[in-house]
């Protein structure tokens, strides 16, 4: 290992390194090599928190039971469009009846019985893993301290806790919990020169999956689950400035009040006053 032999290792901002390998006319190797070589030795970088190994392989469970997920969802869209073909609707279902339907509709057709037995099959089976994927990762959250915490606040369930856990880390390398909501990507760029002063949508930087979730989370936050005075502050804004605009905010917040709860060791709470909304 570098780190055994006793040299310093440096993960860079690949985006960052892009933009100044950009500016050489010619691009070449080598020439890449003494420009990652300029970059160090200036100090003209930003380091990137390389992630432990436990927080890798939580990263790889999700990453399993939402490609099983992908897939067992894809599998069902493909069924109901092979059915619409001959005028068959599968309509509004629940998952328990949604074979049994497929069948009925199927049935009195050989060849669509023949097309849909073997999908059927396949999804039976991609429904099975992603229930014993699911049990794991309820079972990851439940018993890990952090997690446990971070799914005291409304909205926020097993996936979201050990997504948030396993894309942070090490809450300790942000000096201010303000700073997550930027590292994520759910703040305005600002684009600014003479008078030109431009402020657009979110930056959508850093870790997709994180932003995804996060905002799934104040999704659910928003129409559902027991009222807080986070969610009514979320009410607020969305009145005065729609719904969109306030999901992104209450997501940029709960990723912000995520982190200050595992700072200080504490769980959310739910009777403090009201905020203002901006």
């Amino acid at each position: 290992m570098v780190t055994e032999a006793g040299l310093d290792v440096v993960l860079m901002e690949t985006r960052q390194v892009k933009g100044a390998l950009k500016a050489m006319p010619i691009k070449t190797d080598r020439r890449d090599a003494e420009g990652i070589a300029r970059l160090l030795h200036l100090g003209w970088f930003r380091p990137v928190h390389c992630k432990s190994v436990s927080a890798q392989e939580v990263r790889a469970v999700l990453g399993a039971r939402k490609a099983v997920q992908q897939s067992f969802i894809a599998l069902e869209l493909s069924l109901r469009g092979l059915l619409r073909n001959f005028g068959l609707k599968v309509g509004i279902i629940s998952r328990g009846r949604f074979e049994q339907r497929i069948r009925e509709l199927a049935a009195g057709n050989p060849m669509l019985e023949v097309a849909t037995e073997p999908m059927l099959r396949a999804r039976a089976s991609l429904r099975q893993e992603l229930a014993g994927l699911e049990r794991r990762v309820r079972y990851l959250a439940h018993d890990d301290p952090v997690c446990r915490r971070l799914m005291s606040m409304p909205g926020i369930g097993a996936v979201v806790a050990l997504t948030y856990r396993s894309a942070v880390d090490d809450p300790a390398r942000f000096t201010s919990s303000k700073k997550v909501g930027p590292w994520v990507g759910l703040t305005p760029p600002r684009n600014q020169s003479g008078e030109r002063d431009v402020s657009g949508g979110i930056t959508k930087a850093g870790d997709v999956t994180l932003r995804r979730a996060l905002c799934q989370a104040a999704t659910v936050m928003m129409h559902r689950g027991r009222a807080t005075w986070l969610r009514t502050w979320a009410a607020q804004l969305a009145r005065r400035r729609g719904g969109k605009r306030a999901m992104v905010a209450l997501a940029r917040r709960i990723s912000v009040i995520l982190h200050r709860m595992w700072v200080d060791d504490t769980d959310f709470r739910s009777d403090i006053p009201i905020p203002q909304a901006a």
